[in-house]
């Protein structure tokens, strides 16, 4: 209202919609005992006064924050440079986006970071909590459940049993990969191993080694940390320790960005030298020298269905699958 001095006031709002001041807060609360025509006189009311909920006082009566936070124990560098959380953030907003609630990014790049975070997660603060990227036998999972705190992960780390989380089948992508570079008369096939402390880095690893004991072929490892300087060094290292490998299949898309880098400066040509494929079917992808072959997994399609089962647990559902592995595919271009 135009020269007003003072917020309107839930008094206000239910005079102006002719109806109770508890029909009022029924309505701001969400409750579906308010009949539709009282619903729509008193949105109709709030949007005319400009009145804003004291949210405060919300809380104290719903013991509800509408805040969800995701928690990233990354730099800032990867968290902002690797296309992996870009995806699962962009997912993740998709499925909060008619629920109310707000996303609160939470970065941990340090111990005391993290241990700050550990404090501040509280049922106070948060009405859950997110997490992704996380490494063996994180104890904060554990913690936040103990404390009343729903928790969803994104992927499963070793040593942890999480109540819920949602992650691809990273083993059978990684065996599909290679069983494709076997298919093609590969025989000498390297891999850049992600981080064996993560769930993806293990589990890649494993199909990876499937797929060459099948077909009785020799192993060739390197590890990186998913990141594409990683691959760079883990390429080299293959390569001077079998100059004559004929395949290398990373772990993720940035790692395997790194090799055709490698490849190039070598003189090696992709793919009738070395044939390369990386994990992700990242959008850099299809832009690679040459095109980069790579196993497909929805990273929005993950973040959305950890955002489902979050807000579910938040409502006291009985969640009927609170674990959820997507199917990932083989996306062939010209690097194999």
């Amino acid at each position: 209202m135009a020269g007003r001095s003072t917020r309107p006031t839930l008094e206000e709002v239910a005079a102006r919609a002719g109806v109770g001041r508890g029909t009022v807060s029924r309505v701001i609360n969400g409750s579906p005992r308010v009949s539709a025509q009282a619903r729509t006189a008193v949105l109709r009311a709030i949007d005319e006064l400009g009145y804003v909920p004291n949210r405060a006082a919300r809380t104290l009566v719903t013991r509800r924050t509408d805040t969800v936070a995701l928690v990233v124990a990354e730099s800032d560098q990867r968290l902002f440079g690797e296309p992996y959380f870009a995806g699962i953030v962009r997912g993740i907003g998709n499925g909060l986006a008619d629920t109310g609630l707000q996303l609160l990014l939470a970065m941990a790049r340090s111990p005391a970071e993290y241990a700050r975070l550990e404090n501040y997660l509280t049922p106070q603060h948060v009405d859950g909590v997110l997490l992704t990227s996380l490494h063996a036998e994180d104890p904060l999972p554990a913690k936040l459940e103990a404390a009343g705190v729903p928790t969803v992960l994104g992927g499963c780390p070793p040593g942890v049993s999480p109540v819920s989380y949602v992650d691809v089948d990273n083993r059978s992508g990684a065996r599909e990969a290679v069983a494709h570079l076997i298919s093609r008369g590969r025989r000498r096939i390297a891999t850049i191993a992600g981080p064996q402390d993560m769930g993806a880095g293990i589990d890649r690893l494993t199909g990876y080694r499937d797929a060459l004991a099948a077909a009785g072929l020799p192993e060739c490892v390197a590890f990186g940390d998913f990141g594409e300087a990683s691959g760079i060094t883990a390429a080299e290292d293959l390569l001077a320790r079998d100059p004559e490998l004929d395949a290398v299949f990373a772990a993720d898309d940035p790692m395997a960005l790194g090799a055709l880098r490698v490849l190039h400066r070598m003189g090696r040509r992709v793919p009738d030298d070395v044939a390369v494929i990386g994990f992700d079917d990242s959008a850099a992808a299809p832009l690679a020298d040459p095109p980069l072959s790579t196993v497909h997994q929805s990273l929005e399609e993950m973040g959305v269905e950890m955002a489902r089962l979050l807000v579910s647990r938040i409502g006291g559902e009985t969640v009927a699958e609170p674990v959820i592995v997507l199917k990932p595919h083989l996306v062939l271009r010209e690097s194999a």
